[in-house]
């Protein structure tokens, strides 16, 4: 197979789902239009001949129903040859986008590819979609639909991950967040959208001593879901502070071979996708980071920056507790839990602040993790060209 690049990632910043957040005023085809026009004033003339738009978006209704990839392929101008897909694989769509992207690319089926994702949440809000899976109790218990929240309230009893722990990666998420805001080269590729320059849902103000004293806030969810969870309970522990902010956002990245043009920021070494236990549910992102590792031969020491998700505070948690790495190297500007989580978006989000973190600390290899509800998980490992 080819070598991938990624010639460039561009990203917004996060705005709050809410009817007068930052990006609230924006179409989610918007959205995707003014990272498109980025990537154009950036790269030139390899922007403006893709092949393809493959595009990550969760809640495929209201405003972001209808094939948005083919909305915003339209909205942007894009070539009317070009081919759009939308995909939903949840939180590791923006990222299996990309890895389809790279495929395609590797494959020689196309030299050019736009992908990444978008989710407007302040329009189309968690499940606005109302699909008959969520509610469905027909199904047997382990296929039923369980709440992300609570799969991580599950995971963290299983795994012994205290309350201690879960403020500890909270409250670092949220400094790391506050520190680098203003870093310019940490910054290099996000985009100011509409009238947002900057992340919105970030809390300076947090400390240990909130975050001891916030109450949790998901245990009601236990007696909703007990089909799904078999009639199983454990103790309540992740509060709205261990979660992260629901929020509106987008990423492209401009993805191709060799021939495309010079100047690429980094080249794709490997993209893995993994299902997982959906009891466990939150754990897919860990098996797909194995696969990578494996096809690789790559350890965790070997990377100098990592962007894993923050999909609540437990998956973080387990990951610095249950790995052999440096927590000094990992989501060096804060994560998801103070940023928020514009869930098709995600992936694509975490692509471009991953490049940023490799050039500003002038490093070599970079690693993105995804994990998502019922088993979903993606991760990418990637080369910076110097």
């Amino acid at each position: 197979m080819a070598d991938v690049y990624l010639y460039d990632a561009v990203r917004t910043p996060r705005g709050k789902a809410r009817p007068d957040g930052g990006l609230a005023g924006l179409s989610p085809q918007e959205l995707v239009r003014q990272q498109a026009a980025a990537l154009a004033a950036r790269c030139g003339d390899m922007a403006a001949i893709p092949d393809a738009l493959l595009l990550g978006c969760v809640t495929q209704s209201g405003a972001q129903g209808g094939h948005i990839a083919m909305l915003a392929k339209l909205h942007a101008g894009l070539p009317d040859t070009m081919a759009a897909h939308s995909i939903n694989n949840y939180c590791a769509s923006g990222l299996s986008a990309i890895g389809q992207a790279v495929a395609k690319v590797a494959s020689g089926e196309a030299s050019c590819v736009l992908a990444g994702g978008v989710e407007s949440m302040s329009g189309t809000p968690f499940l606005g979609d109302g699909a008959a899976f969520y509610v469905n109790d027909e199904l047997p218990p382990r296929a039923r639909f369980v709440p992300p929240v609570l799969a991580a309230d599950r995971l963290a009893n299983a795994e012994g991950i205290t309350r201690a722990e879960l403020d500890a990666v909270a409250l670092a998420s949220q400094q790391k967040a506050a520190t680098t805001e203003a870093d310019a080269a940490l910054q290099q590729s996000r985009i100011a959208a509409g009238p947002l320059t900057g992340e919105e849902c970030i809390r300076p103000q947090t400390s240990a001593e909130s975050l001891a004293a916030a109450s949790p806030a998901f245990g009601e969810l236990q007696q909703q879901y007990a089909g799904a969870l078999e009639g199983a309970t454990f103790a309540p522990l992740h509060s709205i502070a261990h979660a992260p902010p629901i929020c509106d956002g987008a990423g492209l990245a401009l993805v191709g071979g060799a021939d495309l043009g010079p100047h690429p920021r980094a080249r794709v070494v490997a993209f893995a996708e993994s299902g997982g236990d959906p009891a466990a549910s939150l754990t897919a992102g860990f098996a797909a980071m194995d696969k990578v590792l494996a096809r690789t031969g790559l350890t965790l020491a070997d990377f100098d920056r990592i962007e894993f998700m923050e999909a609540f505070a437990v998956t973080i948690a387990k990951f610095l507790r249950d790995r052999d790495v440096d927590p000094a190297r990992v989501n060096v500007s804060g994560g998801h839990l103070a940023k928020g989580h514009p869930m098709g978006a995600s992936g694509a989000i975490l692509t471009s602040t991953l490049l940023d973190a490799l050039d500003a600390c002038g490093g070599r290899c970079g690693l993105v993790v995804l994990t998502g509800a019922m088993g979903v998980g993606a991760a990418m490992v990637v080369e910076r060209v110097t």
